[in-house]
């Protein structure tokens, strides 16, 4: 019994190797235009392999445009790059039926919803009609235009951006559709050596460097198969349930402290993308299991959206980052 595990693991080791190969081709490609923020190519790529949208928030001029435009050039996808406005309407981003006089008829046109990898910049400024439309398309992968469905193309990919700062005119997302997006990942500045090669390769005028295609996107859906034979150790699928529920119940883990200071915890959706998270971590790592250090370098961006702090922890300035990071030194690891 234990040599077939031994030969199954083995072999599978080889499949994971094979299949993720393309990984460190992307990274490679993406280094001739993107200087630093390998924390959101990491997560960009997560949420592409585990199939799971993503909130990016930080300030402008951080390079998340071009980040997600390059990474649509290196896997030969559609991309298009939405403006959301106070004025825009759901038929601005699903599209609409025209009336054709010479027809007699109504035809069908598409909106820029019908493309692979969606950037909807500062979807916090747009009405929540446009935001509902954006988010059933994302959980429901198709859009309906008259009576007619049409299937969104898969792989399908929504990265939503939000400023944090300018928060005036601005109609935030609920907690219920904050709730749909798998990671929410916070943009930080560069460093000092970072910003000094930005400064080099940018601040000149004339041609850039031009990005060429690695893979073909059936490498992604064929990957996303890959995945789920990643294996995972039912303590490290404890960890994820107990990190959960500690959003929920802290007093049953000894965190009586943040019991006045959650106001909702985690929902079982966070368990399934915690999940899935830490599987396409170690794929990308090249790894046919699981560990627990995968299940944490991913938990922050999969909770910090989905632990709700009361109004008690607002007041003491305690955010949910913070709850989290508790929880995290707290719930002993396997």
């Amino acid at each position: 019994m234990a040599d077939t595990y031994q030969f199954d693991m083995q072999q599978l080791t080889e499949q994971i190797e094979e299949a993720s190969s393309f990984v460190d081709d992307i990274y490679h490609e993406l280094d001739k235009v993107i200087v630093g923020q390998r924390y959101m190519i990491d997560r960009l790529l997560i949420g592409l392999l585990a199939n799971g949208h993503v909130l990016l928030e930080g300030v402008p001029g951080l390079a998340k445009t071009l980040t997600v435009s390059s990474l649509a050039k290196v896997i030969s996808t559609n991309f298009q790059r939405i403006q959301f406005t106070p004025d825009l309407l759901p038929a601005d981003l699903l599209g609409t039926l025209i009336y054709n006089q010479k027809e007699g008829e109504f035809t069908i046109k598409k909106g820029p919803i019908f493309s692979n990898i969606i950037l909807a910049d500062e979807i916090n400024r747009s009405p929540a009609k446009v935001q509902s439309a954006l988010l059933e398309s994302m959980q429901e992968r198709q859009v309906t235009i008259g009576e007619t469905t049409f299937p969104l193309s898969e792989p399908f990919l929504v990265l939503a951006t939000q400023n944090p700062v300018e928060q005036e005119g601005t109609y935030p997302l609920p907690e219920a559709q904050v709730d749909r997006f798998m990671l929410k990942i916070n943009i930080d500045y560069p460093n000092q050596e970072e910003e000094l090669e930005i400064m080099r390769r940018m601040a000149r005028t004339g041609k850039k460097p031009e990005l060429k295609p690695v893979i073909h996107p059936d490498r992604i859906l064929k990957a996303r198969n890959v995945i789920n034979n990643i294996y995972m150790d039912e303590k490290v699928e404890k960890y994820i349930v107990d990190m959960i529920f500690a959003t929920r119940r802290p007093a049953d883990y000894n965190l009586e402290k943040l019991t006045d200071l959650i106001s909702f915890g985690a929902s079982p959706r966070a368990t399934i993308n915690l999940n899935l998270a830490a599987r396409a971590e170690a794929f990308m790592d090249h790894r046919a299991y699981v560990t627990p250090e995968d299940v944490r370098t991913i938990a922050m961006d999969i909770l910090r959206h989905r632990v709700i702090p009361t109004y008690e922890a607002e007041a003491e300035e305690i955010t949910s980052e913070e709850i989290v990071d508790t929880i995290m030194k707290t719930i002993q690891v396997p």
